[in-house]
């Protein structure tokens, strides 16, 4: 049982948050800066998430985790700091992204642990209460940087199963240009065995989906398929952040990711992973850094849900955004997006909000609108209906600024969220849109729909 006396709920105090572009139904902490989600685990009934988190500024600057829990991924609380830089030790410079898994029992975090600002990490352990809210930090280093001279930068592990084995993998940069995951054997969690580099972008399927120069935040998980014929056996997504020099969270190559298969390597006993297609996971340049989650239940089976990273930063598109300095005024900087469902659907990802965030809806504001509409600053809206374009738009006036177009099929729904400042647009069959927009005053939400299209829009409100 989680100790409520160290906690907080995160939404409740969110709602009355200064900042008018302050989510309200995604968690975070009042103030500082926050990234990557890191740890998503679901542990003893609980999901925990935590994340990367500066509590002194809202600047990207000596990293620590922070962390929030919940029973249902609609009521959350915040706990305290999980992890600190450690004077002297192997993370003094920051506790970067990396995992949380229950290691025989014990609930334990594999992260990437940093000493200066030049991409070189280690893997450190911690080990942590049953809560997972109180954490040791010994220094204790799983698997420092790889001898071989190919490699010059290594970040973000993440743990997988494969035949009853556990393993690990890191992203990496080469010498030559190629973005690469390097693989590890983990009989132990206190000393990874390197296994080598496992895959590059000189693979054609990788370089065509995922071009990058350091693959980031590598994952790997089981995804349900829909049995398409090109989907035969298990299916597997490997997904990556994509990072060039020059990215100072302007990712503009966003995140990517590779379906394909995983099987023993005949030779070694290793796993083995085929790519054979693949795209972006994101259709949003606000969004970066996704960690995935496996589950398994009888009553569900396997599924994997996504958290990623909706940053700050300046307009895009014709989109007005916040300048540096508006961001230091404000306190704050980063967000989380809702829990995604993951899925495989004739061969391609599909990305759709977890269902249970669909207890946020609140008044039915308006029932099969048509035209343009109205929509509240926080607020669900589902489009259907004739094909034609949507349009988000902040309006005040004259003035518009379109924060989301896109086109809707026959037979297809979008789904919108917006809280505050951050938009999600899910299309079915299709990966999300993540975008930050932030109203001026005087500036509404307006909808505006294709002839014969038609939403639904809720208020949003948090559960009594």
């Amino acid at each position: 049982m989680t100790d409520l006396i160290s906690s907080a709920p995160s939404l409740a105090m969110a709602a009355i948050h200064p900042d008018p572009a302050f989510p309200r139904f995604h968690p975070r902490p009042a103030q500082g800066w926050i990234n990557d989600p890191n740890g998503v685990s679901y542990i003893d009934g609980r999901y925990h998430v935590f994340f990367q988190y500066n509590p002194e500024s809202a600047r990207h600057h000596r990293i620590h985790w922070g962390h929030v829990s919940s029973p249902d991924l609609i009521t959350w609380d915040e706990h305290p700091v999980a992890l600190r830089p450690q004077d002297g030790g192997p993370d003094e410079y920051g506790c970067w992204t990396g995992v949380v898994t229950d290691d025989g029992g014990v609930p334990t975090a594999a992260y990437s642990g940093v000493t200066s600002g030049h991409g070189h990490s280690q893997v450190v352990i911690s080990r942590g209460s049953a809560d997972l809210v109180t954490w040791e930090q010994t220094g204790h280093v799983a698997a420092s940087m790889p001898a071989d001279p190919l490699v010059t930068a290594v970040r973000d592990p993440f743990l997988f199963r494969f035949n009853g084995k556990r393993y690990a993998m890191q992203g990496a940069g080469l010498a030559n240009g190629h973005a690469a995951l390097l693989l590890y054997s983990v009989e132990d969690m206190s000393s990874w065995k390197y296994e080598g580099i496992w895959l590059t972008t000189e693979n054609p399927v990788a370089a065509s989906h995922t071009p990058a120069e350091i693959w980031e935040c590598p994952q790997l998980v089981r995804v349900p398929s829909d049995g398409d014929a090109a989907d035969s056996g298990e299916t597997w997504v490997m997904m990556f952040s994509l990072w060039l020099s020059g990215d100072d969270h302007e990712h503009a190559n966003g995140v990517g990711h590779l379906i394909g298969s995983l099987t023993e390597d005949p030779q070694t006993g290793l796993p083995m992973f085929t790519p054979r297609s693949g795209g972006s996971s994101d259709f949003g340049r606000d969004f970066y850094a996704p960690q995935i989650v496996q589950l398994e239940s009888p009553a569900e089976g396997s599924k994997a849900l996504l958290w990623g990273w909706a940053n700050e930063g300046p307009g895009r598109d014709g989109r007005r955004g916040r300048t540096q300095e508006e961001i230091d005024a404000a306190g704050w900087a980063g967000v989380l997006t809702h829990p995604r469902l993951l899925s495989v659907q004739k061969g391609t990802l599909v990305v759709s909000p977890a269902p249970e965030v669909e207890a946020y809806r609140g008044p039915l504001l308006a029932e099969g609108a048509a035209g343009t509409v109205s929509v509240p600053a926080f607020a669900e809206a589902l489009v259907s209906g004739a094909a034609g374009e949507a349009r988000l738009v902040l309006a005040s006036g004259t003035e518009r600024q379109v924060v989301f177009a896109g086109q809707v099929s026959d037979g297809e729904e979008l789904r919108i969220f917006v809280d505050a400042s951050l938009v999600e647009v899910y299309r079915t069959g299709s990966v999300a849109t993540t975008l930050r927009a932030y109203p001026a005053p005087g500036e509404e939400w307006i909808l505006e729909l294709p002839e014969g299209a038609a939403a639904d829009v809720w208020e949003l409100k948090l559960p009594e």
